[in-house]
């Protein structure tokens, strides 16, 4: 009896040699798919989570942004929506200049909005400037005076600190003027300054060279010497400009304004003179003009504002546009 008659025949491999290693093999192939499974499940896993976060970055950057352009919208008009009485307020406020908080441009959108809400039974003008741009401040002075004919609202200005040369210019377009008996009042004059280096370049032994298109292109050059025929146009033309704010003062104040030789001289004043030289009208700040003249003690606030979002805008501007654009560029879906 032979020993291995009891054994199974052997299994014959592709090549025909036995293998009794079949069983081990299958199983192996088995492990490895099991772990290439959890593998791809692992992998799906973690992208569905990432295109989940991916997803939420996008959307806060969004939501950030219309944050911010809602605050800005909502500060730059704000009473827009006002209709209960109240008392319209616009601030001038530091230098009167194209790019600055009391522009032309940011004060006529303000008072538009103030003028044109039916809620708003007067308009005051808070005034803290030392003046600024004749350009501005008439483009300012033309347009109270416009929405005043057309909306027959009255219009006070009310000083603070300061109402001199070009915030007065403003002011004059007001039908009354209130101060502070310690505000500065006036300046009303028309001033161009500069600098001549002619006679340091003389002892430095530096030669100005200047080349113009033009005999009066380089007028008022500080490196030239001084010359009178042009000394004399740009005089006359700051004599024109000055007599364009003498008219001013004159149309607003009327036959309030009590003139002497010094009113128009560029001297300014204190308020309590300023209302006894009639270039104000009395004593008074905000509350007692919306209190005892407009009659509407509610106070809305019209004036464009730097808000604190501006602000944020402004000084993180790189980093919140780049991550805008990024979150904008990856609004493409993932594939």
């Amino acid at each position: 009896m032979n020993p291995h008659d009891d054994l199974p025949p052997p299994i014959a491999d592709p090549i025909g040699t036995p293998s009794r290693a079949a069983a081990p093999a299958s199983a192996g192939g088995e492990a490895y798919e099991h772990l290439m499974a959890q593998f791809a499940r692992d992998y799906l896993r973690d992208r569905r989570a990432e295109r989940r976060w991916r997803s939420f970055f996008r959307l806060a950057w969004l939501a950030l942004i219309a944050s911010l352009l809602y605050l800005m919208f909502a500060q730059r008009h704000p009473g827009a929506t006002q209709t209960t009485p109240h008392t319209a307020l616009v601030e001038v406020r530091g230098e009167i200049a194209v790019d600055s908080e009391a522009s032309a441009e940011l004060m006529i959108s303000a008072l538009k909005n103030a003028f044109e809400d039916k809620g708003a039974q007067a308009v005051v003008l808070r005034i803290n400037s030392p003046g600024g741009s004749p350009v501005q401040a008439g483009i300012v002075n033309d347009e109270i005076r416009r929405l005043k004919a057309k909306h027959g609202k009255r219009v006070y200005a009310v000083v603070e600190e300061v109402c001199a040369s070009g915030a007065y210019y403003i002011a004059a377009a007001a039908d009354e003027i209130y101060v502070d008996k310690a505000s500065v009042v006036g300046s009303i004059g028309v001033l161009m300054d500069g600098f001549g280096f002619t006679g340091l370049m003389n002892k430095l032994g530096v030669e100005r060279r200047l080349l113009t298109a033009g005999g009066n292109k380089g007028m008022l050059d500080p490196f030239s010497p001084e010359n009178p025929q042009q000394k004399a146009y740009a005089q006359a033309m700051l004599d024109q400009i000055h007599q364009q704010f003498i008219t001013v003062v004159k149309e607003g104040r009327g036959k309030r304004l009590k003139e002497t030789p010094e009113t128009f001289s560029g001297l300014f004043w204190n308020g309590e003179e300023a209302v006894r030289m009639g270039l104000a009208d009395g004593l008074g700040n905000l509350d007692y003009v919306a209190r005892e003249l407009v009659k509407a003690e509610e106070v809305v606030d019209y004036t464009p504002r730097d808000n604190v979002a501006e602000r944020l805008a402004k000084r993180f501007g790189a980093s919140v546009g780049e991550g805008a654009v990024k979150a904008l560029r990856n609004l493409a879906p993932i594939h």
